[in-house]
Order: structure tokens, then sequence, then C-alpha cells
């Protein structure tokens, strides 16, 4: 039955929103703490991509087998672009271990204007917001996504303004740069997560960046 099928599928997104929280958190901790955290972020976020691919597999044999309208079939075509946006949560995170462990060595690199620790606390904020309005379907957290993505994105672009006069090591600042540009990408990804849980919830089409 479909509702059924629509069961299991929530049940793939929901699992891989825990996972993709955990390749976050992680990630951001290593990069903070100077820690190689680079082949267990890969890990997490390989079954990331194989669960994405799952999800949207299960989605497109709904819809040939019951051809689903209205509301269920805008839960399906969401669902499929929210696991996306959660794969993206992995990539981008092992994509921060990586350039942490290839370029700084795993170095704790240093913030001169302490600004990645706020980006960071706001990026993991967004991503725990996003899972937890699809688990709750909760279109009004979804929508406040907005306010904290605009906060990130004022952040990294303070920090590009600021780093032509880095007095850090080179390999630290190409490091930081990078990170900042991951997380605000991560951030993206979570306000795209809002619009499709938006949609879901209420079939209204709203830009949340």
């Amino acid at each position: 039955m479909l509702d059924v099928g629509l069961e299991r599928l929530t049940t793939i997104l929901l699992r891989m929103g825990e996972i993709a929280e955990e390749a976050v958190e992680l990630s951001i901790e290593g990069f903070l703490k100077g820690l190689d955290v680079s082949e267990r972020v890969r890990s997490l976020s390989e079954v990331l991509v194989d669960m994405s691919v799952d999800a949207e597999d299960k989605a497109f044999e709904l819809i040939a087998k019951y051809q689903p309208v209205a509301s269920d079939l805008r839960i399906i075509k969401s669902y499929v672009k929210i696991a996306h946006d959660l794969e993206r949560y992995g990539r981008y995170s092992w994509d921060i271990s990586f350039i942490h462990r290839r370029i700084a060595q795993s170095e704790r690199c240093e913030d001169p204007w302490a600004l990645i620790e706020g980006m960071t606390e706001k990026v993991m904020d967004m991503v725990h917001a996003s899972i937890e309005s699809l688990r709750n379907h909760d279109a009004e957290l979804a929508k406040k996504l907005a306010i904290t993505e605009n906060e990130v994105d004022e952040i990294y672009f303070k920090y590009l303004d600021l780093s032509a006069e880095a007095s850090i090591s080179t390999r630290c600042l190409i490091t930081n740069l990078l990170a900042v540009r991951y997380l605000e990408r991560i951030a993206d990804h979570a306000a795209y997560m809002g619009e499709s849980i938006v949609y879901v919830v209420t079939g209204e089409k709203v830009a949340l960046r």
C-alpha cells in the first residue's frame, strides 16, 4: 500500500537525518579541536550516499506502482529533494575534515577574528532544526531557518572580507576559508530542506535563502 511505502520512505529520511547530523557535528568538532576525523566522516558520508540512492529508488517505485496524486505526490517529490540535501550534509562534512587533514595536517588553526566558532554553532542549529522540522512536519520551524541562514551568510562574507588581513599561516588561512565555504553550503541545504518541508505541509512554495 502507498501509506506503508511512504512510512518506509520517511523512516529512511529520518535515519539519514540522524547520520547527517552526526557527520556535521563530528567534522566541526574535529576542525575546531584539531583532530583528524576524516575517515570516520567519510564513512558516514558514504552511508548517506547509499541511503539517498535507496530513498530515490523507493520514491520512484511508489510513483510507478501507485501513481499518487495531490499531497502524496507532493510528499514523494519533496522527499527525493530532502534525501539529496541530507546527502550533501555528509559530503560537505567530509570536505571539511578532508581539507583539514590534507592542507592543515589536522592542526588546530587559529581564527584571528573569532568568527568560525559562532558560524559552526549557527550551522549546527540549522541542521538540527531542519531535521526536527522534517520529523514533526513543522512548517513554522522550517521557515525560521531563513533567519539563521542570513546570519551564516553575513559571517561568511565578513570572513572573506577580513581574510586579506590574516596573520596566520597560509595553510591555515586556506583551510579556514574552505571550511567556512562548506559550512555556508550546509546552511544553504538546510534552507532548501526547509523549503521542501513547507511545501509538503502547506503546498506553498517559499524561498528561504
